[in-house]
């Protein structure tokens, strides 16, 4: 535990002296306030939560930025230390592969879940200050959002170390890691609708449309936080989706977890057996 403990601060030493932790908490701030104060605007005049809003525009927004941001600060985890000569170094002392994948995690981890939790956390009490009434019921969504969005960048960070871990050059690490968030943010989603389209519910239907869903970690992530409450389902427009889905909370939260532990392990089993 010692040795993980000693990567993973290592890892965010680092990530302070890159600015990586700066920048990054520094956008996410700014794109959450800008969006909870010009989203919430209309709220009075149709009877919307403010803090629902909020919710919603975040939520659009993690999918977006926040995967793109740990493939960003993952997919050279590995490969970049070994072009660099640095791993040879970290592992000639008494630490094991593992330990250093696993340490690194909790680095990344710890980097992207603080951006978040400050990022995010201003623009609710942004929000609180101006006045708005903010419910118990909005709170635990909003909580429940920022959760699921530290354990999508998980999933994404883990999506990072197992390229990083297969590829040999940086170079190459970087084109598939923006590759991978082309397909999972964007592509995918397109393909899903217009398989939708064009089946007309003939076999893309039930099961096989969940598992569908559960094979991408955004979608999971977008129905835990758009379904998961009546208030942000309505006002989403998903809430025929949450009264037709057979996905619970429990079920995605469980899906986005195998997508950071599932990875995570494969990165750990290839940097065990590659050459330094």
């Amino acid at each position: 535990m010692r040795n993980i403990l000693i990567v993973a601060r290592k890892e965010i030493q680092e990530g302070l002296r890159n600015r990586w932790v700066l920048a990054t908490t520094l956008l996410l701030a700014a794109l959450a306030l800008s969006l909870t104060f010009l989203g919430s605007a209309p709220t009075g005049n149709v009877g919307v939560r403010a803090l629902d809003v909020v919710i919603v525009s975040l939520s659009s927004l993690t999918i977006f930025l926040l995967p793109l941001i740990a493939l960003l600060i993952s997919h050279d985890a590995i490969v970049g230390e070994m072009e660099r000569g640095t791993m040879l170094l970290l592992l000639s002392y008494p630490v094991a592969r593992w330990q250093v994948l696993l340490g690194k995690f909790v680095g990344h981890l710890s980097i992207l879940a603080f951006a978040t939790l400050l990022g995010y956390g201003a623009a609710a009490g942004a929000l609180a200050a101006t006045g708005e009434v903010i419910d118990r019921e909005s709170w635990t969504a909003f909580a429940s959002m920022i959760g699921s969005s530290i354990l999508l960048g998980a999933a994404f960070i883990a999506v990072g170390y197992l390229v990083s871990a297969l590829v040999r050059e940086r170079g190459t690490a970087a084109g598939i890691a923006i590759g991978i968030w082309l397909v999972f943010v964007l592509i995918y989603d397109m393909a899903l609708l217009g398989l939708l389209v064009v089946d007309q519910g003939q076999v893309l239907s039930g099961g096989l449309l969940n598992a569908l869903l559960l094979l991408n970690p955004t979608d999971a992530y977008r129905l835990f936080n758009l379904t998961g409450s009546g208030n942000v389902s309505a006002f989403s427009g998903m809430a025929g989706v949450a009264q037709t889905t057979t996905l619970g909370p429990s079920v995605l939260l469980a899906a986005l977890a195998a997508w950071a532990l599932l990875p995570l392990g494969l990165a750990a089993l290839a940097f065990s057996r590659r050459e330094l």
